[in-house]
């Protein structure tokens, strides 16, 4: 007990110098809106192109055979018996995803599942932008309320396709007129069906600054945001650098650093139950434990901020490598326990078919390379001022049970001091929207309908 005293004497010292000296209660820093060219060449003297065009997702004859022709010569290694998931991707997973590939896959099906939703493309910034936008039918239009959804990587636009018609048609799906949302769904640029950027700098304030430019371009200075993943830093950039124009902000992957927040945790370490929560409780600690997973799982990241083209020539040429590498960030995200297994209790949360059109998103589009390169440009940018930030708009956080990085409630709410709404969700990992929709929709719903109840109050 003398020693937790020593302890608990010194983080106060501490806390308390570092408060006197101003730093515990620094203002958030200032983020300029700013602007950008993304396109070949230098930036045209004429008006960019403001038109919204329909596009339909029609994938040349000529890349599906190819894709098989290189399916059918796959070159697998021999596995280590009792290594599952422990060595990265298991060997005898990817020989079944291969076959199921080539021989039971059907590209077309998923492709026309896809064409239920309405496409479009537009220029920003000098490069094509995707997206799907939907409108509610049968609903009053004062009780439409706009929203982005925002993906992540390896994710794409296929996370949200369960999502989608629970937001936009919530008649069907358990909810009420007041549950309607017009849905706007953008490839962030560099993946699925958005061009690339083609220079250097694209980060999450471009990525932020695009995705609002959008939503002005489609009529909507007020809108919801739902994001996680990558999703959840560039809707934390855009509640920054546009706070008027974000009604509220969800989000499935609550992430920052504020400093006192490490405080918390060291404090939290001998004496949990003065800054957390029982639950925040078994989900930080012990912290050796997390930093391991973390340390574990993070090797991509490492490669990704540093050389993505490296490993990019690899996953462009080969189908099979480029799903062997994202199997193996899907499975670890949705439970870290999976890492024991040979990969097919994966698929209890996500379909094989969903799973390889994710994949197919990436392979038919050539651009795992630029996907990555966002990382090296954007990543950086979280060990700056950036990850200290507050968000001065409403905020509504679902954190899933197998979530593998999360802050807890005590830190959200100094990175969120107008925290809506906190919940931890019973099940699900890192890409709750594919895993489970309907949760992560009633979630959404709950968040918005607190928004909008208190915002009629006001008035």
């Amino acid at each position: 007990m003398g020693f937790k005293l020593t302890i608990f004497a010194v983080i106060i010292a501490v806390v308390t110098g570092l408060y006197l000296a101003g730093y515990l209660d620094a203002p958030s820093p200032s983020f300029e809106y700013g602007d950008g060219w993304w396109g070949r060449g230098e930036r045209a003297a004429e008006k960019e192109d403001t038109s919204v065009r329909p596009f339909v997702i029609k994938v040349e004859e000529s890349v599906i055979s190819d894709l098989k022709q290189r399916l059918n010569t796959t070159r697998l290694f021999e596995g280590i018996k009792g290594t599952n998931f422990r060595y990265g991707t298991n060997v005898n997973y990817m020989r079944k995803l291969v076959n199921y590939w080539k021989d039971t896959y059907d590209w077309r099906k998923q492709e026309a599942k896809l064409n239920r939703f309405n496409h479009f493309k537009t220029t920003i910034e000098g490069i094509e932008v995707h997206f799907i936008h939907v409108k509610p039918t049968g609903v009053s239009a004062d009780k439409i309320k706009p929203i982005l959804l925002a993906h992540g990587w390896p994710g794409s636009i296929v996370e949200f396709i369960d999502m989608i018609p629970m937001l936009t048609d919530p008649l069907s799906h358990g909810g009420t007129e007041d549950d309607a949302f017009e849905v706007v769904c953008p490839s962030i640029p560099g993946f699925g069906f958005s061009e690339a950027p083609h220079k250097q700098g694209f980060d999450f304030f471009a990525a932020a600054r695009v995705f609002d430019k959008l939503m002005l371009r489609l009529g909507h200075s007020k809108y919801f945001y739902q994001g996680g993943d990558l999703g959840s830093i560039i809707g934390v950039v855009l509640s920054l650098i546009q706070p008027s124009h974000i009604l509220g902000y969800h989000t499935n992957f609550p992430v920052g650093q504020p400093p006192l927040c490490n405080l918390k945790l060291a404090v939290g370490h001998y004496f949990p139950s003065l800054v957390m929560d029982d639950e925040d409780v078994q989900r930080m600690y012990p912290l050796s434990k997390r930093f391991h997973i973390t340390l574990e799982e993070s090797g991509y990241l490492h490669i990704q901020v540093t050389k993505p083209d490296t490993i990019g020539h690899g996953m462009t040429d080969s189908p099979a490598g480029l799903a062997a590498y994202v199997i193996d960030k899907f499975s670890m995200s949705i439970d870290p326990e999976y890492i024991d297994t040979e990969g097919d209790e994966f698929h209890q949360h996500i379909s094989m078919d969903n799973f390889l059109t994710d994949v197919m998103m990436y392979w038919i589009n050539g651009n795992m390379v630029s996907a990555m390169r966002f990382y090296k440009e954007a990543v950086p940018l979280l060990f700056t001022d950036l990850n200290s930030y507050t968000l001065r708009v409403p905020v509504g956080v679902a954190v899933c049970k197998h979530e593998l990085e999360s802050v807890p409630k005590a830190c959200a709410k100094m990175l969120y001091p107008d925290l809506v709404s906190f919940n931890r969700l019973p099940k699900g990992g890192h890409f709750a929207a594919l895993e489970e929709p309907e949760m992560l929709t009633d979630d959404v719903r709950q968040f918005v309908r607190k928004v909008t109840e208190r915002s009629q109050l006001s008035q």
